[in-house]
């Protein structure tokens, strides 16, 4: 009996002890089916951490040679930031940059920041400044161009980037302002204003005079509406635009002119305006139109002021001023001067200068203040305005003594920022004959002792020896007969070129130039490959894009006969709406190749039109694609689509 019960026991346990066995090895199976899961998890979220990483790198320089790129002064420290741009190599094609590099004066030092989540290259864009949240740059717009300039796509998105954590995010709102380039934004208490700005969608050019106020706490963008009686500025494009205590001080600017019967001209504005904004209610400015008082710059463009905080005055460096003497003869003068429009009261203009060594006592600056004194509330020109400034020497490697020849080369569209009292110079355009030449250097100069510029970087580009420049010393004595009547058909816009810089010019400096005729590269020669958009490894995605982008570029071709341009379907165009357009041509090829008549006729035509409208149908889905994400709407790329031809002028006259 007892041995019985001992071996149900035996039996009993054994049983037990097979089941714990299976227990474990189930758990065992789990527990490896587990780990085998939360491996793959673990690595999407490091792979999803290092999609948003954003990389920093120290650049053995400034930013590479570029026009149209913005240089801001950082609003939570002593630094420099340096947003996008454009480049335009000597086989004439156009690099657009999304990079963003910041400067420290304290350690002369350039770092790279790149970041996956970013805006698209891009130039003649708009960044404004922030304080909040640690610091901010807001960017809105600007423009880009396909490799051969057979096509230009403005942007209207809107992006803030974070100085803490140097990353970008995208701003959605349900409106906003239109595509566009060469506009200005300035910053009133948590209010961003946009002022004006142009759109060239390949057939004429738009300026705008629209003003926009986003609520960067709210993040809603409002347009502001004027009555018809109300005093405003008019629209263009390149203007200065600087934050006041009352809203915000507008200066110049550049507009093209169209006239029926007449050619196009490019004018530089010289107005000044102050927009005073409502602390009740910001939705109800008003802008006032300001006198010109005190020791005012020539009519020129290409010059936007940057903002000297401390002692709330705009400081200008040079500019350009062109003359259209005849259909093919542009007559140019570089500058290489300063001014400094005071925004206290009713605002003054006055002229910077270097202050010269102490010689036996002498103080020049007294005369010069005292003529500064002397302004004319009135527009007429002051018998000393076109006073051109000293000629300037080639650069060598030991300091200059004359602190005039430490001057920077004349130019237009250089990029100009002020840090606590420090200005800094960067680039520019220069031209000499028919050649356009974009600089590298970067200065700085002590505002608060306007002693000696200090060149941080000097310029490495090689410049022709046979350029037709028509530099003749004698020309520098009658620059000031140029002042007198150029400002009606001045010609440089925000929008740059390049090419190519040449060796330290004499001071301003006239040029006699045959205008170049707009977008003379061979725009069928190669495909119009983008830096921009697509993102896809797929062979046959990068084909369609490839073959949307050619599209453009033949779309713009003014040399296609008639009947390629009607029998080809346009972006944003649906079947019917080609039907509708091209009708009658695809009756008369159904009518060659059979007899019906009437209706079958018709749908004969029909068919043939709905055969090359499905042939293009992926690359105008492309096209569309890619002119959406340059900010366009659906009537926008309509435009685009159907404009056929190119610019009435050159990019660099816009």
């Amino acid at each position: 009996m007892a041995k019985a019960k001992v071996g149900k026991a035996a039996a009993k346990a054994a049983k037990k002890a097979k089941a714990n066995e299976k227990q474990a090895k189930r758990e065992t199976k789990v527990a490896k089916k587990t780990k085998g899961k939360e491996e793959p998890e673990d690595d999407l979220e490091a792979i999803l951490e290092q999609a948003h990483k954003v990389t920093e790198e120290i650049s053995t320089g400034p930013p590479s040679r570029r026009a149209n790129s913005t240089l801001t002064a950082c609003p939570s420290g002593n630094y420099l930031w340096c947003i996008g741009g454009e480049y335009f190599s000597e086989d004439g094609k156009a690099h657009f940059y999304n990079d963003v590099y910041r400067y420290s004066p304290e350690k002369n030092e350039w770092r790279l920041y790149t970041s996956p989540t970013s805006p698209s290259p891009r130039s003649a864009h708009a960044v404004v400044p922030s304080p909040a949240n640690g610091g901010q740059l807001f960017l809105f717009g600007g423009e880009f161009s396909s490799l051969n300039q057979t096509t230009f796509h403005h942007y209207r998105d809107f992006w803030v980037f974070s100085i803490e954590t140097k990353s970008w995010e995208r701003i959605e709102t349900k409106t906003s302002p239109s595509a566009r380039s060469g506009h200005r934004m300035a910053l009133w208490k948590h209010y961003i204003l946009l002022f004006g700005g142009f759109n060239d969608p390949g057939i004429k050019t738009k300026y705008f005079d629209d003003l926009w106020v986003f609520d960067t706490q709210l993040y809603t963008w409002k347009q502001i509406e004027f009555g018809p009686t109300a005093r405003r500025p008019s629209a263009r494009s390149g203007f200065s635009f600087l934050p006041a205590t009352e809203g915000a001080t507008l200066h110049g600017g550049y507009v093209k002119e169209y006239a029926k019967g007449k050619r196009v001209e490019g004018k530089a504005l010289e107005d000044t305006w102050l927009l005073h904004m409502n602390p009740d209610d910001p939705l109800k400015p008003k802008w006032e139109k300001r006198k010109k008082v005190g020791y005012a710059p020539t009519p020129r463009s290409g010059c936007t002021m940057a903002l000297w905080a401390a002692k709330s005055t705009g400081v200008m460096f040079g500019g350009v001023h062109d003359e259209d003497t005849s259909e093919e003869t542009l007559e140019s003068v570089f500058y290489q001067d300063m001014f400094g429009y005071q925004m206290a009261g009713n605002g003054r203009w006055i002229s910077l200068t270097l202050r010269k060594q102490k010689q036996k006592g002498k103080k020049p600056q007294l005369t010069q203040q005292k003529q500064q004194k002397g302004g004319s509330d009135t527009d007429v020109d002051e018998p000393e305005q076109p006073r051109p400034v000293p000629k300037v020497a080639a650069a060598t490697p030991g300091a200059p003594t004359d602190p005039e020849q430490t001057i920077p080369l004349p130019r237009y569209n250089a990029l100009l920022a002020v840090l606590r009292n420090t200005l800094y110079i960067y680039g520019g355009i220069f031209e000499r004959g028919s050649r356009e030449y974009t600089l590298d250097d970067f200065y700085s100069l002590a505002l608060d002792k306007l002693d000696r510029f200090v060149c941080l970087k000097p310029c490495d580009v090689v410049f022709a020896e046979n350029d037709d420049s028509s530099e003749d010393e004698d020309d520098s004595d009658d620059e000031s007969d140029d002042d007198d009547g150029g400002s009606e058909s001045e010609d440089e816009g925000e929008d740059g070129s390049e090419g190519e810089r040449e060796k330290p010019a004499p001071k301003a400096k006239k040029q006699i130039q045959k205008e170049a005729t707009p977008m003379e590269t061979d725009e069928k020669s190669e495909p119009a490959k983008e830096d921009e958009v697509n993102e896809g490894d797929d062979a046959e995605v990068d084909e369609l894009t490839k073959q949307a982008q050619t599209f453009l570029g033949v779309s713009k071709d003014t040399t296609r006969s008639p009947e390629e341009t009607i029998s080809t379907p346009l972006p944003g165009e649906t079947l019917a709406m080609f039907y509708t357009r091209s009708r009658e041509y695809w009756a008369q090829k159904a009518h060659e190749s059979s007899d019906n008549r009437g209706k079958l006729l018709r749908r004969d035509g029909f068919a043939l039109a709905e055969e090359r409208y499905e042939t293009y149908k992926p690359v105008l889905k492309e096209v569309e694609r890619i002119l959406e994400e340059a900010g366009l709407d659906a009537e926008e790329i309509k435009r685009v689509g159907a404009a056929g031809g190119t610019s009435s002028g050159s990019r660099n006259r816009r």
